[in-house]
């Protein structure tokens, strides 16, 4: 049985990225989403959520590129001289390997970013990360505390397959940072299956993460294997607007067209393949 979580990243980011999640999700393949609490567009996030329960609604724990939950002078190992959080993983990683992160800072804003969650009406489903920062070493541990403590026992393993592409052309840089990424999760799955939380067996979209195009997301369908596996996705509805904010050279509007396509919606239907969210997955289910 092949069952698929089809998450989207950035819920909150911004009404761009919102509308095109609730637009994948009620005409498309999409079940599943990472909220974003100190995202600018966090508050209308959590009303979508509430108007479309059937979305799956997990915590995407930011440490890079927003803006804090928590006032800056609290965090000050996590920020920059502009008052947010370092601008991307590197930096961060960075100043981790140096020592220069201060782990009870990290803990202190993911659960302040859970407790936002919370308190704008959201029952979450699972927790993820911003830039897949949670699997690294000792983040891993933080944040499976916060797990515990606040009864979350579903979380992302961003280890997509070390040689899988979907026919996704990507530049050498990005199959290393791939690698590195697929490396730690790996190396994190044991702690997570101790600690009694749940992740899908399978995860893609990495590679092609911000780029996956109508082909490529039907390609990884074509290549899904048995058990559930999750594709990870970040749609939206206007390029325009969100690239003179946020440069990452995303196809956001391609990857709304990807998970509405009807030639997509037709495959899973022939193949059988149940859309779950992280709020259906069980033990039974993962296999």
């Amino acid at each position: 049985m092949k069952r698929l979580i089809v998450n989207a990243d950035d819920f909150g980011l911004h009404s761009g990225v919102n509308h095109g999640i609730i637009e994948g999700y009620r005409q498309g393949c999409l079940r599943s989403t990472s909220f974003m609490a100190g995202g600018s567009a966090a508050e209308e996030a959590a009303v979508l959520a509430r108007e479309n329960p059937g979305l799956g609604v997990g915590i995407h724990l930011t440490l890079v590129a927003e803006r804090p939950v928590l006032s800056p002078d609290k965090i000050l190992s996590l920020i920059g001289a502009d008052g947010r959080l370092w601008p991307n993983h590197m930096i961060f990683i960075k100043k981790f390997l140096a020592g220069k992160i201060v782990l009870s800072e990290v803990s202190a804003e993911c659960e302040a970013q859970i407790l936002r969650a919370k308190a704008l009406g959201l029952s979450l489903s699972h927790i993820d990360s911003h830039q897949h920062l949670h699997v690294l070493p000792q983040i891993i541990a933080v944040v499976l505390s916060l797990a515990r403590k606040y009864g979350l026992r579903k979380m992302r393993l961003p280890g997509e397959d070390y040689f899988f592409t979907g026919g996704y052309a990507a530049p050498f840089f990005r199959h290393l940072a791939k690698a590195g990424l697929t490396f730690c999760a790996r190396w994190a799955r044991p702690k997570i299956q101790a600690a009694g939380i749940l992740t899908p067996a399978h995860f893609f979209g990495m590679l092609a993460g911000g780029h996956m195009l109508p082909a490529h997301f039907l390609a990884i369908l074509q290549a899904l294997p048995e058990g559930t596996s999750e594709i990870m996705v970040h749609p939206g509805q206007d390029d325009k607007v969100l690239d003179a904010i946020y440069h990452w050279h995303y196809h956001w509007r391609e990857e709304l067209t990807a998970i509405t396509s009807p030639a997509v919606l037709l495959y899973i239907k022939e193949h059988h393949i149940e859309l779950i969210s992280y709020k259906e997955l069980t033990d039974e289910q993962i296999l």
